[in-house]
């Protein structure tokens, strides 16, 4: 492992606390990046330093264009380069296509879309120079199949796997890796009101936990996938299949 610290946003709770954990657990010092939920964020580190590891909680509304520098200069700051990044801080606001306002559609795309390209923009120079990187994006399964209701969700997961993608295959020759994971149904804050429908496409009949999403971004991020770039791993119980 090359000197340097994982950041992942929205790390609070959920996908996010989980994959801080599993990057900590793999021996990353962990920035932990929170909007407003401080209590979660430091939950998260006092955790990961129950277990011995190292970790920071930052505070940064990333859908903010300025968060961006902010939160890097922060990071490296207190723990040093950044060499992982993953992009997981997400929002929704669903409604059906014709009562979706600019607002409801700006505010998606902003902190799932925009942001982490900001994000990952910042990230890049420095993991070329030291010709190690890896970033990881929190997609969704909602990016590959229709799920009514959630355009402004649907538009920015896809155009986050279009840009996964994109970047991966301008910065491989330089060590840097950049993939995506897809959670189908997961066991979290923000699917807590989908209701049982959702389930009945689930093959697994179950919602996925967030560790075994965390389990998924740790390997990504890991040197045995030095290999693997460009990629969707899908982590949805067979809803896709």
């Amino acid at each position: 492992m090359t000197e340097g610290c994982a950041l992942v946003t929205g790390a609070s709770r959920g996908i996010g606390a989980a994959s801080a954990r599993a990057l900590a657990d793999a021996g990353w010092p962990v920035a932990v990046n929170y909007r407003s939920d401080e209590d979660g964020a430091n939950a998260t580190v006092a955790a990961i330093e129950a277990d011995g590891g190292r970790a920071e909680a930052i505070q940064g509304d990333v859908a903010d264009p300025a968060c961006a520098d902010a939160l890097f200069a922060a990071a490296e700051e207190r723990l040093g380069p950044v060499l992982v990044l993953v992009n997981n801080a997400g929002m929704r606001a669903d409604n059906l296509s014709p009562q979706i306002d600019d607002e409801g559609w700006n505010a998606v795309i902003d902190t799932n879309l925009s942001a982490a390209f900001r994000l990952t923009r910042r990230a890049l120079r420095p993991m070329m120079k030291a010709r190690y990187g890896r970033v990881v994006n929190v997609s969704s399964v909602v990016g590959q199949r229709a799920n009514p209701g959630q355009a402004n969700y649907a538009a920015s997961k896809a155009g986050l796997i279009a840009m996964t993608k994109t970047v991966a295959a301008e910065v491989a020759r330089r060590s840097v890796t950049v993939n995506a994971v897809a959670p189908g149904l997961v066991d979290t804050d923000m699917t807590e009101d989908l209701g049982d429908e959702l389930l009945k496409a689930v093959p697994a009949r179950r919602a996925g936990t967030p560790e075994e999403v965390a389990a998924c971004v740790r390997f990504l991020a890991s040197d045995e996938a030095a290999y693997v770039t460009g990629s969707v791993l899908t982590v949805d119980g067979g809803m896709t299949a």
